[in-house]
């Protein structure tokens, strides 16, 4: 009875079944081991990071600093409080900061400023702004055969360009000739428009009217300049966005204006003519305040004239009529108070109106005027009644005095009004003022190189971590032996490690250099032979269950390394006095002969196709021990050379000479002989190869060949990179430590035996 047992010492039972690895731990070894992507994205990104602070645009700041004054302190005007107090009316900082990025505002800004007009060289793509930058004198236009590209101290200043609302945003081409003129184009002109700097130029075109007045031009002959013409109203929502107003500090009162912008002059252009306007629309609003007030002045005065000359009038003729009357000492007092009650109760009601504007009739100030008017009304009121005591000829003389005293007195008081008003007009100097004005930055505020490569370092850091993360996600690769036995429920027999001489062997077969390419044969003692000894260990255990000598190795696509695989072993066994036979049974792209130096001549497809004999295609002595069988002559039909009585008559002839059979099958996945060649074979291996292969073709593979009757007994698992950390969600485990992947991959294979 057969009974399983280990080629080497077993695990303790405390292995038991893999668990997976810890998550932090597999990450971690799964970066590691991928350290050379993440080191190239690093790389990659550094680059670009240094290319885009090496040549790209710069982006400059510039600040204007603006304080609004508290009206109560400003002064007001050139004349004193008296006449300004009325007028000036506190505004809240941040009313202030919608002001400025009002349409009236930057709008006369953007106009004044022509901001809406791009004007700039055409520069030598990526690398003509820093060559410009770096450049002491003009440039020969052209680049790459391609003229009109500058890189050198061209300028170019536009004060108008007018065009139609549909070429607004597109980009006309200005070039440079001789003797100050210029020539325009643009793709949906007809014809070049000529035009001479300093000279305003109209044109008729199929699209309309266009003017355009260029200032001044520096730059060779043939050089070009793109100009493009803004829409002034995009212009306008563009700078509101982009334009900052803060507060510096808390309750300061002091307005930081700053904006960001690729142009050094046009920005500090730009914020010195907002800052001018906005003290200019400040002192213009204290004016028409006062000029408000000058034109209710001049209206009253008037009416206030003639009622007291009609007074005076009124009194004249009474005094004429009854001759002159003498007030006593009480009317004269009666008089002088009524007088000075009168004109406080004119101030109290001219300040209730001032408040009204403002508050309601509920406010605090309001009604403290209120009470005070309605005290002042009933002192006029006890007046009054003393008056009516009085003879009346007294009462008549002090009443028509009255009248003339109070029109007196408030038309002196409203014309000395009228003319503070007529100097604070003229005196005026606003509660605004600029107390530094923008200058040309000399540094650029963007790249910064310290904080571009700092990101760009971040970034590519990131990226590669996340490459790795989705090439593994998007490739269920094969990691493990214990990731194929878990999905696929064979054994792995053995573990190959991964050969950097292998890799030169390949090479010199790819370059068809003469002579044997096999890693057994040039470097014996290459660690990967260690694997395939032990495969060659486990199927010497495993021979007396197979049913012939015959082995079969096929893997589940292209590029597991089985042709590595089935030519070591051949070579191992025949070293190990075996007499071996090797066959080459992938037609469609075989390499079992270029490896091993041999002369072309007639192979297995000769064989199967009754063209040569066994003595003419077997290729003796090719080493002690070992006979090989090459592909022969390429067939257009390889499948239909495996007949199943062609093949297996073949088998059956050639095992008896021999003591092991090595059949190098093609990838089970694209040849459906493999099934047929299958058929009387006493092991099939499948060869995967770690990293590579992927768990899900391999069991599609093995699903195929169960389909058609075909077991396999086992799988090899080929180049696992002994350098590597991360093995997958699976891990080989001794008690309760994990052993290290070098470990790992040197395990003994199990394999089945009879006692």
């Amino acid at each position: 009875m057969n009974a399983p047992l280990l080629v080497a010492a077993t695990l303790p039972a405390a292995a038991g079944a893999a668990a997976p690895r810890p998550r932090l731990r597999e990450y971690a070894d799964l970066f590691i081991d991928h350290r050379a992507t993440i080191l190239k994205a690093l790389a990659v990104a550094l680059l670009l990071g240094a290319i885009y602070t090496l040549f790209g645009p710069r982006v400059y700041e510039a600040n204007v600093l603006l304080q609004v004054e508290d009206p109560d302190r400003s002064g007001g005007t050139l004349v004193g409080d008296s006449a300004s107090s009325a007028l000036n009316a506190r505004t809240p900082t941040a009313g202030e900061a919608e002001i400025l990025k009002s349409r009236l505002v930057l709008g006369q800004a953007i106009e004044d400023t022509k901001l809406y007009i791009e004007a700039r060289p055409l520069y030598v793509p990526l690398i003509g702004p820093w060559l410009a930058r770096n450049a002491r004198t003009l440039s020969q236009p052209g680049f790459a055969g391609i003229p009109g590209y500058v890189s050198g101290t061209e300028q170019i200043t536009v004060a108008r360009m007018d065009v139609l609302a549909e070429l607004e945003g597109s980009r006309f081409l200005l070039t440079a000739g001789t003797g100050n003129t210029y020539t325009l184009t643009h793709p949906r002109l007809d014809r070049p428009i000529a035009g001479r700097v300093g000279t305003l130029l109209d044109a008729d075109t199929p699209k309309g009217p266009l003017h355009l007045l260029v200032g001044s031009l520096s730059g060779l002959p043939g050089a070009q300049f793109a100009l493009v013409r803004q829409s002034a109203q995009l212009t306008l929502l563009e700078l509101q966005r982009d334009l900052r107003v803060v507060e510096k500090g808390r309750q300061s009162s002091v307005i930081d204006l700053s904006w960001q912008h690729g142009d050094r002059v046009q920005l500090a252009d730009l914020l010195n003519e907002v800052a001018r306007l906005y003290v200019r629309l400040n002192v213009d609003q204290k004016t028409a305040q006062a000029q408000r007030a000058l034109d209710f002045l001049d209206g009253e005065l008037p009416k206030l004239k003639q009622q007291l000359e009609q007074s005076e009038e009124a009194y004249n003729q009474y005094r004429n009529q009854n001759g002159t009357v003498s007030l006593d000492d009480e009317a004269r007092n009666t008089l002088a108070q009524n007088v000075e009650l009168q004109s406080k109760l004119l101030d109290a009601t001219q300040k209730r109106l001032e408040l009204t504007e403002r508050f309601t009739a509920r406010d605090p100030g309001v009604q403290t005027v209120d009470a005070q008017i309605a005290a002042l009304r009933s002192q006029l009121g006890a007046n009054e009644q003393r008056i009516r005591r009085m003879p009346m000829l007294q009462q008549t003389t002090l009443r028509m005095q009255r009248d003339i005293k109070v029109n007196t007195d408030l038309y002196v008081s409203l014309l000395n009004s009228a003319l503070q008003m007529r100097l604070a007009k003229e005196g005026r100097i606003g509660n605004v003022r600029v107390l530094d004005h923008a200058l040309q930055p000399e540094e650029p505020i963007r790249p910064k190189p310290l904080i571009a490569m700092g990101l760009a370092a971040v970034a590519g850091l990131f990226a590669g971590l996340g490459l790795v993360l989705v090439r593994r996600s998007w490739r269920s690769t094969v990691e493990s032996p214990a990731e194929i036995e878990a999905h696929t429920g064979l054994e792995v027999y053995s573990t190959v490690a991964l050969s950097d001489h292998q890799r030169l062997l390949d090479r010199a077969v790819r370059r068809q250099r003469p002579g044997a390419h096999i890693l057994a044969l040039q470097h014996p003692q290459d660690p990967a032979l260690e694997g395939l000894r032990r495969l060659r260990t486990a199927l010497r255990f495993a021979a007396p269950r197979a049913p012939n000598n015959r082995i079969i190795v096929s893997s589940a696509a292209p590029g597991a390394g089985k042709t590595f695989v089935s030519s070591n072993l051949a070579v191992l066994l025949a070293a190990a006095g075996k007499r071996v036979l090797l066959i080459d049974a992938d037609l469609r792209r075989s390499s079992i002969g270029p490896r091993f130096g041999l002369r072309h001549r007639a192979g297995l497809s000769d064989l199967l196709a009754g063209t040569a004999d066994d003595p003419s295609a077997i290729q003796t002595s090719v080493l002690p021990n070992l006979d090989v069988i090459a592909a022969g002559t390429p067939a257009s039909a390889p499948s239909d050379l495996f007949g199943r009585e062609a093949f297996s008559g073949l088998l059956a002839r050639l095992s008896a000479r021999y003591d092991v059979v090595i059949v190098d099958a093609p990838p089970a996945l694209l040849a459906p002989e493999v099934a047929e060649m299958a058929v009387g074979m006493g092991m099939l291996l499948m060869v995967a190869r770690a990293g590579d292969s992927e768990l899900g073709e391999l069991s599609r593979s093995l699903k195929e060949l169960r389909h058609a009757g075909i077991r396999v007994q086992g799988v090899v698992l080929n180049a696992l990179d002994a350098r590597q950390r991360y093995r997958g969600s699976y891990a080989y485990r001794y008690g309760s430590q994990a052993l290290r992947p070098q470990q790992a991959a040197l395990l003994p294979a199990r394999v089945e035996t009879t006692p």
